[in-house]
């Protein structure tokens, strides 16, 4: 019984980071997408309108970009958890799903209903990527 409790509780700084790392990649998928659709809305153009170049995303930043401002660096740290849950989102999640699976009575169930709610989550945000609006939306945040 002790090595069951050792290896479970020398695995929770691992369990945490990778919620906290699921999270963090579809909070920033979330703030894209509500950022893309307020622009849109504010602006009272269509999806086409918005991969014109008029409507950048950097010109969504409150005081400006530059390196001084800290919604710049905020901005920079949405756009690379955006990008990189790309692809380390499907990965991130069959891990959690693995892990559910292996150590399921040793899990609490607030970790393991993180964990699977933020591997559905992932899978899901994947395949809402390839949809024709969001992949405008992509295609406008990359620019």
């Amino acid at each position: 019984m002790p090595s069951v409790v050792q290896a479970a509780s020398s695995s929770r700084p691992a369990i945490r980071a990778l919620i906290v790392g699921q999270l963090a990649f579809l909070g920033a998928f979330l703030v894209v997408l509500l950022l893309y659709l307020s622009r849109m809305a504010v602006a009272g153009v269509g999806s086409a309108e918005m991969l014109t170049g008029a409507y950048d995303p950097k010109d969504v930043i409150p005081f400006g970009d530059h390196a001084l401002n800290p919604f710049f660096w905020l901005y920079g740290v949405v756009a690379v958890l955006y990008l990189a849950g790309e692809t380390l989102g499907p990965p991130l999640a069959l891990v959690a799903v693995v892990l559910v699976a292996r150590k399921r009575a040793v899990l609490p169930r607030t970790s393991r209903v993180l964990l699977l709610a933020g591997a559905v989550g992932l899978l899901l945000v994947l395949v809402v990527r390839f949809t024709p609006l969001l992949a405008d939306m992509r295609q406008w945040w990359l620019d």
